[in-house]
């Protein structure tokens, strides 16, 4: 099976921690067991799959476009309200806020397909805001069955 390239990159999220001083911390599985899925490295994969999806579809739109993900934004000037991403047209980027996307999906009834349908949501209205277009009209035959 041939891998996708990477299309979206991290920020730098400073994985190491050392909390009080007392160094890293170890793997929870311990070294026999496969590592544990952050919650970060899952909306990773969820916005490079829906990025993946979209370039095949867009591509000349998207061609050189860049997609990140970061953790929150780090501008001093931000809106009323927390922004879910940012579109850059003239360096042709999009960085989609994990924490802020992550935190719409908070109540105890959503599960995994609900989180994830919010992540693709977000990325959707991005491209959508960087080539003006409507985010229904990035994939329609893909709802043409509802």
């Amino acid at each position: 099976m041939r891998r996708k390239p990477p299309l979206v990159t991290p920020v730098d999220r400073g994985r190491g921690r050392s909390r009080h001083g007392r160094g890293g911390r170890s793997s929870v599985t311990g070294p026999d067991l496969a590592p544990l899925v952050t919650r970060a490295e899952t909306f990773d994969r969820i916005v490079g799959d829906t990025a993946h999806y979209l370039v095949q579809l867009w591509s000349d739109e998207l061609t050189g476009v860049v997609f990140q993900v970061a953790d929150m934004p780090t501008d001093q000037t931000l809106p009323e309200r927390m922004p879910r991403w940012r579109v850059d047209r003239a360096e042709r980027r999009v960085t989609i806020f994990r924490i802020p996307v992550e935190r719409v999906t908070r109540r105890p009834e959503k599960d995994d397909v609900d989180r994830r349908i919010v992540i693709e949501t977000a990325v959707f209205r991005a491209v959508g805001e960087l080539i003006d277009k409507d985010p229904w009209d990035l994939a329609p035959d893909r709802y043409r069955h509802w």
